[in-house]
């Protein structure tokens, strides 16, 4: 399973390959097979020697990313900082522009509060972290805007406000994402030097060889990878 990984990176770095896609894997298999990595993602960056680097889950209705990934909801709040959501932001923004064409991205920042906060009634967080991280990304130019509590947000994505929206916490922003594009979402690494693509689920190992699995979310990761390689090759003409 991992030699397929390293396979796919050494293809890609050395030109003979455009973009990879990966199938689930089985994180407890790979930490027998001696790699102490999260998942992919992680074993990616460390294989690319990237540090800064995001998960977005993406639909034609909605493209989300994470600022905290996988953590308990007790130590979301521990993890944010205004530099990590500037650099949520920020990768976000230029994927936007590398990978999906889009000259003039506009990024909505999700609050980690209900009602962003309420003024501090529910939290600091919002007023002392991620509103900061917003008009420090605008500063530098881009066309971003938050934080919007997260129960109306969402909706106005879907119906055309915004082209991404960055969540603060995984659930946050994969209900919405599961809810519209439960079998058609992708997974894309963002920040990486490679085009890094896979389905939004895991390996179903109790509906293997029953016939019954969706091919849906592999078919259109693969789709999104070739799409993605050609405007990065557009960009780089």
């Amino acid at each position: 399973m991992v030699d397929y990984i390293l396979k796919a990176v050494d293809l890609i770095m050395s030109g003979q390959a455009s973009a990879m896609v990966t199938c689930p894997i089985n994180k407890e298999l790979m930490h027998r097979a001696g790699f102490q990595f999260d998942g992919h993602t992680e074993l990616l960056a460390h294989l690319t020697h990237t540090a800064d680097y995001v998960m977005m889950l993406a639909g034609d209705r909605l493209k989300v990313s994470l600022a905290t990934i996988h953590c308990g909801l007790n130590e979301v709040s521990k993890r944010l900082t205004k530099e990590l959501i500037v650099k949520t932001i920020t990768i976000t923004h230029d994927a936007l522009k590398g990978y999906f064409s889009l000259k003039m991205p506009r990024v909505a920042v999700s609050a980690l509060n209900p009602h962003a906060g309420e003024s501090g009634l529910f939290g600091l967080e919002d007023e002392e972290i991620v509103k900061p991280a917003v008009e420090q990304a605008q500063e530098s130019g881009l066309l971003v805007d938050g934080p919007f509590p997260a129960d109306t947000l969402f909706y106005h994505a879907v119906n055309g406000k915004f082209d991404a929206v960055v969540a603060m916490y995984h659930d946050q922003g994969l209900i919405p994402l599961k809810l519209l594009h439960f079998s058609d979402a992708v997974n894309i690494t963002l920040g990486l030097p490679i085009i890094r693509t896979s389905v939004d689920h895991g390996t179903a190992y109790d509906i293997a060889g029953k016939g019954v699995a969706d091919p849906s979310s592999l078919i259109a990761a693969i789709k999104m990878a070739a799409k993605m390689a050609q405007s990065r090759a557009k960009s780089d003409k």
